[in-house]
């Protein structure tokens, strides 16, 4: 696995934990949707109770595993962080904590260190050849 692979896993983490809150909110819009129908037709005397058990315990597995990927990202955030600070380069430092650890853009990076998107990406670069990508992978599932 290369410094770019290892240090970019934290952004997929959080792209599907941010998928998956996504699909949480669908539900709970269409769980409001369903149980807030009305109809013309009549109402049956047993109201269907299994159907909103079904979509409650949707609800949790779903948050369950987003829990866990947050546990997951929080993990190895944790261990990039660990892994950049091993750098003796403040500036290089600074620049993969924004990309890696707080998602910033290019752009965002360079305004936020006055410099330019073209001397960003030279820093970059540097910077990722002085990464020690650790041996285990803890995005791994089994």
């Amino acid at each position: 696995m290369t410094a770019k692979e290892y240090l970019s896993q934290a952004y997929m983490i959080d792209q599907r934990i941010n998928a998956k809150l996504e699909q949480v909110m669908s539900l709970r819009n269409t769980a409001s949707r369903a149980t807030s129908l009305v109809s013309d037709m009549p109402r049956s005397s047993t109201p269907n109770v299994c159907r909103m058990e079904d979509i409650i315990l949707k609800f949790i597995d779903t948050e369950n595993d987003i829990n866990a990927e947050i546990d997951q990202l929080v993990d190895l955030k944790r261990e990039v962080r660990l892994v950049i600070s091993q750098i003796n380069h403040r500036e290089y430092q600074t620049l993969l904590e924004l990309r890696y650890l707080c998602f910033k853009t290019w752009d965002q990076i360079g305004d936020l260190m006055n410099y330019s998107t073209k001397y960003i990406f030279e820093l970059h670069e540097r910077a990722l050849k002085k990464i020690k990508v650790p041996k285990k992978d803890l995005t791994k599932t089994d």
